[in-house]
Parts: structure tokens; sequence; C-alpha cells
């Protein structure tokens, strides 16, 4: 219904609208010239009651734009009679929106739409051409998109990075925008959110303490430091969220390397951001400094992994994501009776199935595993604290199923073997020159280049399986290097945190009880993170 009021009343709309992609033709779209030729016009034709409704930086394929939607806003409310534009493109892009918006809505609204350069005037009727018009500047912005998506993909593949304002912790270097240099203001932060998960805080309790201590949240702060220009930031600048710090606990770019093609658009008329499968990302390794270590990063992702369902009493246990059934492989849940400190874990099989007959009962308390896993991480710090060498020595033990002689007697297979290649190489070199020289017969360099030929094959062979146990035995060992650190940290424990035993613990399994003795028996196998299982009675006491 039209909102009937004096058009000498009313505001002319003068609305200007710029987006990157014009940014490349020139200065002739820039918003300084639009104003320019708006006003110009706009006081030629006795419209001094003007106002500038302007959108910089928006694509026309949306109409989601703060200054149209408060143009369109003033319409409504019957403030506006006339609106201009530079062009109808500077109007929008999108064919069908355009044409509901100039056609339907500003009939209704009796609005004079005029847009200069094209030579359209509502007031006439000798807009026809208008629709072929709106329709060439959908095609502009579909190839446009086109293009601009084949630039990015091109430069994604090859390794740069193509997200438009730098993760939370980095800023670009201002040698070399293309490279990420760590925000030394932010990156403190970033780590503390890492340790506050570890230590046992799960996103919504980690966000509420930053808000509490007004901390900036990481869109205010990049803006602050330059790296964006949003202005849609919302009122809060402290007002962190629980999906904001979980998005920053799942991100690798931490780690120091940089994903690509995360996420993708489903059209170049729809700028709503869409999750891509993990199987199209594609990451590039050390590309920048890390901020957080991997094993932080693994440590925090298998907490996540494992988040975080609260027991009866409202507590979340330490041990969640950590405890499997050792029969049926189901996680074991955390359970706890009403009005009681008494927590216990259940297989989940058990637990969780209709019929309960796909894994037995088998539970065990969560003092019990905790006093367990208390004792056995004591030994191994203890054997570590009488003699570090012998922690060593044995650790390998476990890592490696091959003993330091046996790898140095592989070495040196390795070594005899690579030097019989060459030689071979070399032999085969000196029979072709006495073949080509007439020394050799045919038929005899034949014989002997078959054999040399052969006998490589086998060496290849023999080289190529050396190498890789000597390669596996190096990681192994490298393991065992990275286990000793982390036990190297510690002295005598006298309770346990999250933080420890994820630090420490890859799995724990949790087998079914054992009552052939006449007292029920339950056996437990850790797992150690880069180690696997441990015997601890074979360490120093």
């Amino acid at each position: 219904m039209k909102r009937q009021s004096n058009i000498n009343e009313k505001i002319t709309a003068l609305y200007c609208r710029l987006s990157h992609d014009d940014e490349i033709n020139g200065d002739s779209n820039s918003i300084k010239n639009q104003k320019q030729i708006l006003s110009a016009y706009a006081v030629q034709r006795g419209l001094t009651n003007y106002q500038f409704y302007i959108d910089d930086g928006i694509s026309g394929t949306t109409f989601d734009r703060e200054g149209f939607q408060q143009m369109i806003s003033d319409i409504e409310a019957g403030k506006i009679g006339t609106v201009i534009v530079k062009d109808m493109s500077r109007f929008g892009r999108d064919y069908l929106k355009v044409g509901y918006y100039t056609e339907v809505m500003f009939a209704e609204y009796d609005i004079h739409f005029i847009a200069i350069n094209d030579g359209v005037d509502s007031e006439r009727e000798d807009n026809d051409f208008t629709p072929i018009r709106n329709l060439f500047n959908e095609f502009y912005a579909k190839d446009t998109s086109k293009k601009i998506r084949a630039v990015w993909k091109a430069k994604g593949s090859a390794g740069e990075r193509i997200a438009a304002v730098p993760v939370y912790g980095y800023k670009k270097d201002p040698n070399d925008s293309k490279h990420l240099i760590i925000d030394e203001e932010a990156a403190p932060i970033v780590r503390r959110i890492y340790d506050m998960c570890l230590s046992g805080m799960g996103p919504a309790q980690i966000a509420k303490q930053l808000s509490e201590e007004k901390i900036l949240r990481p869109s205010y702060h990049i803006n602050n430091i330059g790296m964006s220009h949003r202005t849609d930031l919302g009122k809060n600048p402290y007002g962190w969220s629980c999906t904001g710090v979980a998005a920053i606990l799942e991100r690798r770019d931490y780690l120091g390397h940089t994903t690509n093609f995360k996420y993708k658009r489903k059209s170049y008329k729809c700028h709503k951001a869409v999750k891509r499968p993990e199987e199209e990302h594609m990451i590039f390794y050390n590309t920048h400094e890390a901020i957080i270590s991997q094993e932080d990063w693994d440590a925090v992702q298998k907490i996540r992994e494992g988040r975080r369902r609260k027991n009866k009493t409202g507590k979340v246990s330490k041990f969640l994501g950590l405890l499997y059934c050792g029969d049926c492989g189901a996680k074991l849940y955390n359970h706890a009776k009403s009005n009681s400190d008494y927590a216990y874990f259940q297989c989940g099989t058990y637990a969780y199935t209709a019929t309960n007959g796909e894994c037995s009962s088998h539970y065990i308390s969560e003092k019990v595993i905790e006093q367990i896993v208390l004792a056995e991480l004591n030994k191994i710090i203890n054997a570590a604290e009488i003699d570090v060498n012998a922690l060593s020595s044995a650790l390998m033990q476990y890592c490696s199923d091959i003993s330091q002689k046996a790898v140095s007697k592989r070495k040196k297979e390795l070594s005899a073997a690579q030097k019989r290649y060459d030689e071979l190489d070399r032999l085969f070199n000196k029979i072709y020159e006495d073949n080509a020289n007439g020394k050799i017969s045919d038929e005899r360099f034949g014989k002997m280049a078959n054999g040399y030929e052969a006998e490589q094959e086998k060496l290849k062979l023999t080289i190529t399986e050396l190498s890789s146990a000597l390669t596996e035995h190096q990681e192994q060992s490298d393991n065992g290097k990275r286990f000793l650190n982390i036990v190297k940290r510690y002295t005598q424990l006298t309770e346990l945190t999250t933080e420890i035993l994820h630090e420490f613990i890859d799995k724990i399994l949790v087998y079914a009880p054992d009552k052939s003795s006449g007292r029920r028996v339950v056996r437990v196998d850790i797992y150690y993170n880069f180690v696997g299982a441990i015997d601890t009675s074979s360490l120093a006491a």
C-alpha cells in the first residue's frame, strides 16, 4: 500500500555502491566520483533535500547491504520520494531482484527512480531496454566471479594463502603481505586458550573467563591492528563466544601450516560460506612460525573429541576420551550416582545398545583408575630421576622391534648394498665401452649386462627394505625421545589433571573382570603417547 506524503518534503536518495571488483576498473566508479555525479544531477533539478546511502566494498550480487537496506527501510517509512543511481549496475547485478525493486516495490511506494548514465527514468515510458541491461549486468557479475575463482584456485593450489584476513594470533608481514608473522599481542592469548583447554576447561568456560577479563574479541583486535576493516562487529568488543573459542582450538594454522579451500560458496549470488569436506582441503606445511606445539595441539584435539558429557553430579571426568573397552573397543562412559561422590566408567556398547548382549557390563570406578594411572606414571618419572639413560634404553625396546646391534648390522648391509649397486653401474659402463671397441663380443656383452641388471634389481629391493626399516627405527627413536622429554618435565605426582593425562596417555584399555581366583581382578592396559604400552615392572625402582 502506498504511503501518501507531499513529494517536496521527501528525501531524494542518492545511492552509491562500489565493490572490490569495480576498483580494478579505475576511478570512474569510485564512491567520490559517484557522489559528485549524483549530487550535481540532483541540484540541477532542484532536488536539494538529498541524502547519500553508501555501500563501499560490497558486491552487487547481494542486496544484504547496510546502506541499501537503510534506504529500503526509509522508503517503507515514507521518507523517500526519489532514488537516483549513477547506472543500473550500481543498484545491483541480480536481474530478478533489481527488477523486483525497480518495477514492483518502487511502483508500489510511488518512487521516482533514475539511473543517470543508462538514461533510465521511471516517469518516462521508454524504459523497455532496462530489463535487458539488467540481464547483461548479471552476466558481467557471473563472468567476473568465474575469473576470480579461477585465480584464487590457482593461488591456493600453489600454496599461497588465500584468506584475505590473517588468523587471530598472526598478522601480515610488512615486507611480504603473503607471509604471516606472529602477532605478539594476540599469540599469548591463543597459547592461553590452549592451556585452559588442557587444564580441563571447555570452550564456554574459556569464553566466559576471557569476556570477564575484558580481552578484545579476535575480530575487534584484527580491526585494531589494521588487518581488517569490518563494520559489522556488534556492540560488545569483549563478548567472546564458545564457537569462536572452539574454532581457535581446531585451527591447524597455529602449527605453522596453511590450509586452503576449507570453505566454498554455492554460487556468485549466494555469499554464504559452506564448509568443504576435509578431503577437499589442501594443507601446506611449515609456511609460517608455529604458536602451538604439535604435542599440545594433538592433546587438545583428543580432549575435544571426547568432550563433553557431564555425569549426574554435573562434573566432567578428566578421563573422558581416554578409556576404551579392551574387549569390544567401544568408549567407556562416565556415570555417577546421584547425591554421591561415587563415579565409574562402563562399556558404551553394553550401556547404550538395546540388547546389552554385544559386550558384558564390566566397569571400573574412577577412583581406582586414577590410583592405577597415578602409580604407573610415578614409576616412569622415578625411573627417569634414578637413571635417565637406562629409561631411554628401556623406552627404545618398547618403541622399536629391533635392537641397536641389529640397527648397526642393517646400516652396514645398506652401505655394502649401495656400494655394490654403484660398482655395477661402473662395470656396466666398462663392458659397454669394451663392446663398442670390439674387446668383447655382443653375445658376451649381453650375458654380462643381463647378469648385472638382475643383480641390481635384487640390490634395489634390498636397499629399499633396509632404508625403510632404518627410517622407521629412526622415527621410533624420535618418538622415544619425545616421550622422554615429557617425562623429564615432571617430578613426583600427587594428583592427576586433564593436562597431565593427555600429555602422557594415548588411551587406556579396560577389560572384563576375571573372577576365577575368587576376587574381582580387572586388567588395565595403558598406552602412552609415542611409545605405546610400557611394562613398568622392569623399570628401575
